[in-house]
């Protein structure tokens, strides 16, 4: 007599271990891209303020207390206060006149060094009448002259604080 098909439709599908398995296998070069991923961020702390920004305030405020806990961070948070206050008081014009000069000498410089071109004496001699060269070291002195009065003004009301040697 024929006996009846013990027959599982379940037993033909992987099983998740079994597709996991397969899943690894197939990608495992961006496994390995994605692991090295995550050590360089754990490695510089970012996977530790990602995870307190997820776990809400609380996580990231304790996190942030204690990155102002670290040595020089009080020190880096006034720098920036007081760069902010000294780019408060110049105005936008005159920083953008000079950041824009300051970048295309620096674009210029680059250049003479990409195509290795050298000072020679003549060179240095002819930049005396450069009128470019001219208006450059005129605002560098004013630079200099103004840096100067600003130093001298504030020793004579005792603002210059004392530097400790290193």
């Amino acid at each position: 007599m024929a006996k009846p098909l013990d027959f599982d439709v379940l037993t033909l599908l992987p099983t998740p271990e079994e597709r996991l398995a397969e899943s690894t296998a197939e990608s495992a070069g961006a496994l390995v891209e994605a692991l090295e991923l995550l050590r360089v961020l754990h490695e510089h702390k970012v996977l530790q303020t990602l995870v307190r920004l997820v776990q809400g305030s609380e996580g990231l405020a304790s996190h942030a207390l204690d990155i102002l806990n670290e040595p020089g961070s009080v020190r880096a948070v006034r720098n920036a206060l007081e760069a902010v206050k000294v780019l408060g008081r110049i105005e936008p014009e005159a920083l953008e006149t000079v950041i824009g000069a300051l970048s295309d000498g620096l674009q210029e410089g680059a250049r003479r060094v990409r195509e290795g071109e050298r000072a020679g004496l003549g060179e240095l001699l002819a930049l005396v009448r450069d009128p470019d060269v001219g208006l450059a070291l005129g605002a560098l002195v004013g630079v200099l002259r103004g840096f100067g009065r600003g130093l001298r003004e504030r020793e004579a009301h005792g603002n210059l604080p004392e530097v400790p040697q290193t």
